[in-house]
């Protein structure tokens, strides 16, 4: 249980680091947000608990294949947000993922990289 919390309370002080720092600094908010933080804590967990290298290595690897469509996303932020408002935007931008999650799995698939 001390190990869930622990974990629990890890993440959230990355996630608060974040947040605060990019009150402060715009680019050394979105660079510290832009590193991959939580996963390596999360592959620093997987091997602390055991997991095998091939599980390890997986989630690696599968982390990779659903970045990439997250991106459009950060593009595209900017300028809706200055039409549409904070909300609007991030639904906008959080369905246009998930529709470019769905189109990134079917084309991976085709080239033989199941994510789902």
């Amino acid at each position: 249980m001390l190990w869930l919390v622990s974990k629990y309370a890890i993440t959230a002080f990355m996630v608060v680091l974040i947040s605060e720092t990019a009150k402060r600094s715009d680019r050394l908010g979105g660079l510290l947000a832009a590193l991959p933080l939580v996963t390596v804590l999360v592959l620093v967990w997987m091997k602390l608990e055991g997991q095998t290298a091939e599980k390890i290595s997986a989630h690696a690897w599968y982390t990779f294949w659903y970045v990439v469509p997250t991106l459009p996303m950060f593009i595209l932020f900017p300028f809706l947000h200055q039409r549409y408002g904070f909300w609007l935007t991030l639904t906008l931008c959080c369905g246009l993922t998930l529709l470019l999650f769905a189109l990134w799995a079917i084309l991976l698939k085709r080239c033989g990289i199941a994510l789902w």
